[in-house]
């Protein structure tokens, strides 16, 4: 799918995730490009190249060695713009691309920003390769690595393990009967605010955040609790309601990111590499009271996992919405988040404060009607990116009435 959306690109690539870091020195870079080089070398998954001309289908390879270039670039210190500025903008995903078949699928490049005292890295990490979890793993492992205790780190467990595990597990006659009891009567996409495009211009995308007061967070906590059911549960209800109240129907549709490695066998979480997938939840709302929709917003989340890697287009056919038309337009992405790194989907190296500094993280979907709930384990951050047409501090809001009318029900 994320392969897909590259291809159908006429410029620029929506899952090609750059974050902008400040050093002190460049001595201080190419330590920690030696470092990430390290990390490389131990997993076959930031080893991978993707090839399609030619074959059957596409294919991921794994490369015996894949070197991670750094590539200088020189600035005018006089420019109106500074150095970071020019930098990202030269950079720029929505106009820039880089090629799938050659690993590793990160691109680094340097500048010099006089003017400030500092050294420039910007990193292009493509999400293919990389997923929250790996990001973590990958700092944890960058960490020992740099204080010298390399020796301690636990053999890498091969990636290719999770694809024998997606692809010879659950059958896909299994994912379609389940698919198609959710969704064989679902004829029309769930389009909030009349938004269908899901191969458009992110661009156009506005980004707000807004935080659940500590009040709100501790309500929820304890509402779900009581129920026996997890936070995550009532955020996808919640996600629901602005749907239903933004599309005026009661039977909705949306995209919710699954994390992909709860059925992927042992050691699973100490895996590199993508676990992620984004699959359809259909959720009719109609003559339901509070607690039972939770409940029933529980049990087809519990249902959906163990579905979680059935290819989203094997989903899209078992609706009844006739293509090319998109079975939904809106994506909920519920992540436990540690909240320093908030947002944070591209490797940073461990260091000390004074040597590096992360300056902006940005990512992005396909999809124009976006949330990200951030649980920070007691708190919980909302994150809208949509349409600017829509607004994003609107959606923030809409999502924080959904959440305390859910509240009060259960109350």
């Amino acid at each position: 799918g994320i392969l897909f959306h590259h291809l159908m690109a006429q410029e620029g690539d929506p899952y090609l995730l750059p974050s902008l870091y400040s050093f002190a020195s460049r001595e201080a870079v190419e330590r920690f490009v030696q470092t990430v080089q390290v990390v490389i070398n131990r997993h076959d998954i930031l080893r991978t190249a993707v090839l399609w001309e030619g074959l059957a289908q596409p294919v991921q390879v794994v490369l015996r060695q894949a070197t991670l270039a750094l590539e200088e670039l020189h600035f005018d210190a006089d420019a109106q713009a500074d150095v970071a500025t020019q930098l990202q903008a030269q950079l720029d995903p929505q106009q820039h691309r880089i090629a799938l078949n050659r690993a590793p699928l990160l691109r680094l490049h340097l500048a010099h920003d006089k003017a400030h005292g500092r050294w420039l890295l910007h990193i292009l990490a493509h999400h293919l390769v990389t997923d929250h979890t790996t990001t973590d793993l990958l700092i944890q492992e960058a960490e020992l690595i740099e204080q010298g205790r390399q020796a301690e780190l636990a053999a890498p467990m091969p990636f290719r393990n999770f694809v024998a595990q997606a692809r010879l597990g659950t059958s896909a006659a299994q994912h379609e009967a389940f698919f198609r009891e959710m969704l064989a009567d679902v004829t029309e996409p769930t389009a909030p605010f009349g938004l269908l495009d899901v191969r458009g211009d992110t661009a156009e995308l506005d980004e707000a955040r807004l935080a659940l007061s500590p009040a709100q967070a501790r309500a929820v906590r304890e509402q779900t609790r009581r129920l026996g059911i997890g936070a995550a549960s009532l955020m996808h209800l919640a996600w629901g309601l602005v749907l239903a109240r933004s599309t005026g129907r009661q039977d909705v549709v949306f995209g919710t990111l699954l994390l992909g490695r709860m059925q992927a066998g042992a050691d699973a979480d100490r895996v590199m590499g993508v676990f992620i997938n984004t699959l359809p939840l259909r959720l009719q709302l109609a003559g339901l009271g509070v607690e039972q929709a939770l409940r029933q917003t529980h049990q087809l989340l519990a249902r959906l996992l163990a579905h979680e890697h059935a290819p989203l287009s094997l989903a899209q056919r078992c609706s009844g919405v006739e293509a090319p038309a998109p079975l939904f337009s809106a994506l909920l992405n519920y992540r436990h988040s540690a909240s320093a790194a908030v947002g944070m989907d591209t490797p940073v190296a461990p260091a000390d404060a004074d040597r590096i500094q992360q300056l902006s993280v940005h990512e992005r979907t396909n999809y124009p009607f976006v949330l990200s709930v951030d649980d920070l384990g007691e708190g919980f951050m909302l994150t809208a990116q949509v349409q600017k047409t829509v607004g994003a501090e609107r959606v923030c809001a809409f999502m924080h009435q959904a959440v305390q009318a859910l509240l009060d029900g259960l109350a």
